[in-house]
């Protein structure tokens, strides 16, 4: 039988088929110096691939360039990654990734990670065992392509999701390449434009629905367990339903966790503390006065809101008071307990307090709710109209406004839209980058609630202390190390969120909260790290984060 295990090839400097570059460490020992010209060691070639790179116009042709760079030369690929973030995250994740997944039938050129498909249903074990690093494995990144960011269901086309992710995990927390495993689980589509298509890498069939998906689900799970037995899982990109059901299926039996539902409410958390702070500033409202309106009630959005409970009871109100203090909104409007058909993960929000006709116009929610924060994980373009946004500024001296759908084709609201409509008084985070902008005389720097600044953290700290579960508890300490690591001139600056640059030792500010907690919680299994005070501790961990090989001027001699 073949399986559709396809390695995600890390290639070192000494197997990669590439010319030897002045960085190269061992391929001018493979290679006939002759094959390369004369002064071709002398040329500074990081720069020569950033120039190759920055002269394509279309993101989509950047991410096919610097994918293929990655293959050939990976430590030249990680070098210019680490020195280039904030110009490079945007192309090999959001938004550019989302184009990628769409397009990725397509633009498809060589194996690039495992896929287990609906088809190997009883020999899993065997699918997974295929991997070529089974030993080196410590953290995979899994979707089954049924909601990539907010596209929809991109099937087996998917994969690039968890390839970017872990594109991060390495360049953010410094986890080594070849411990990586990116998986899409290729269980069908039910987007007929991909059934359709000739070119369509993925299983031709609908998606499993009940115990099919369900069976398959538990078999690859503790096949994983199996075959990775030190692996910790992220799930990402699964349906909503499917995604709060699996989460719960499995977080107490496997290390597992689901970036879309506690990564992403774990940053805002963090960001909503910064910008509670800077609009209670402005106000004197006190922090347990805060009220926080939701467009859009999906994983990402109930997920969130969940996590920002945390807010109000660290700021000492009781789980029902801080519950009160959320209001959910979804495409029939504000989401009421006495809706028919509510489905089950809208409930906890579901407001009971509520007796008049539904309500569906936003900004008549707005006026009755009276908001401080508001806060889109909706997918609909443009949803914040000026209507809203001004509506949000009459009720409030700094109106918290963070658009947090991805890709930024789907963001509810503009930066400059957002600075202008408010006259500069908006404190905003959105899920896609934006640029610093000009207005009144002020440069105005966005806040980005990127889950880069949590998740490569939670899974640095994870796998170092061994933890057997990833608790709620973890998370929340994630989001409180990240609000904590302003610098003072960040805060100075009234960001939300630190400046990317510094996502490494943001990273290792994450892990070390991860790992405290975990040990108190007695969910570790790394007893070292016990003996450690906070210093050593956070020594330790920067010195396990990986590291390009440094680059290097090589010579060589030609016949």
């Amino acid at each position: 039988m073949v399986y559709r295990a396809i390695r995600f090839s890390y290639k070192s400097l000494a197997s990669a088929f590439s010319p030897p570059s002045r960085f190269s460490t061992s391929n001018l020992h493979t290679m006939s110096p002759a094959r390369f010209p004369p002064q071709f060691a002398n040329t500074d070639h990081r720069q020569r691939s950033l120039l190759q790179l920055r002269s394509k116009q279309i993101a989509l042709e950047k991410y096919i360039y610097l994918n293929g760079l990655k293959e050939r030369d990976s430590h030249l690929f990680y070098n210019i990654l680490l020195e280039n973030m904030q110009e490079m995250i945007p192309i090999l994740y959001t938004p550019t990734v989302g184009e990628a997944c769409v397009n990725y039938s397509h633009i498809w050129r060589r194996p690039e990670g495992l896929y287990v498909s609906i088809n190997d249903k009883g020999h899993i074990r065997d699918v997974l065992a295929t991997w070529p690093n089974l030993i080196d494995g410590r953290i995979a990144v899994v979707t089954d392509g049924s909601r990539i960011l907010g596209l929809g269901d991109l099937g087996a086309n998917g994969l690039p999701i968890s390839i970017g992710k872990l594109d991060l995990y390495i360049a953010g927390a410094g986890i080594k390449p070849l411990s990586t495993v990116p998986i899409c689980l290729d269980l069908g589509t039910n987007t007929q434009r991909y059934l359709d298509d000739p070119l369509y890498i993925g299983v031709r069939r609908p998606r499993p629905t009940g115990p099919e998906m369900d069976e398959f689900m538990d078999e690859f799970m503790e096949a994983m367990k199996e075959v990775f037995p030190t692996l910790l899982v992220q799930f990402e990109d699964f349906s909503t339903d499917n995604a709060f059901k699996y989460l719960d299926r499995y977080r107490y039996q496997y290390r597992v966790f689901n970036d879309d539902i506690q990564g992403t409410g774990s940053v805002i958390l963090s960001g909503f503390t910064n910008a509670a702070r800077l609009a209670s500033a402005a106000s004197g409202l006190p922090p347990s006065d805060h009220k926080i309106l939701f467009f859009g009630a999906g994983s990402a959005g109930i997920g969130v809101a969940k996590q920002l409970l945390s807010f109000f009871t660290m700021s000492g109100l009781s789980p029902e008071e801080a519950r009160s203090r959320i209001y959910t909104v979804d495409s029939k409007g504000l989401i009421t307990a006495d809706r028919k058909g509510l489905q089950e993960h809208k409930k906890f929000f579901a407001r009971t307090d509520y007796n008049g006709p539904p309500m569906t116009d936003l900004v008549d929610i707005i006026n009755y709710v009276k908001p401080t924060a508001l806060l889109g994980l909706s997918t609909i373009k443009n949803a914040f109209s000026e209507q809203v946004v001004k509506a949000m500024s009459a009720l409030n001296k700094r109106p918290i406004i963070f658009p947090l759908s991805n890709p930024s084709s789907l963001c509810e609201l503009e930066y400059q839209d957002a600075v202008e409509w408010t006259d500069g008084k908006v404190i905003f985070a959105s899920g896609s980058p934006y640029k610093p902008l000009s207005y009144g005389g002020v440069v105005h720097e966005p806040g980005q609630g990127n889950n880069m600044y949590i998740f490569p953290g939670i899974g640095l700290g994870s796998i170092l202390c061994k933890t057997r579960h990833v608790s709620d508890a973890m998370v929340e300490q994630a989001a409180i190390a990240l609000a904590s690591s302003l610098t003072e001139e960040e805060k100075a600056a009234e960001l939300v969120y630190p400046r990317l640059e510094r996502i490494r030792d943001i990273s290792a500010q994450v892990a070390i909260a991860v790992i405290r907690q975990a040990q108190k919680e007695k969910l570790d299994d790394n007893a070292y790290l016990r003996t450690l005070p906070d210093p050593d501790l956070l020594g330790l961990i920067h010195d396990k984060m990986w590291q390009p090989p440094a680059l290097h001027l090589q010579s060589f001699t030609r016949l």
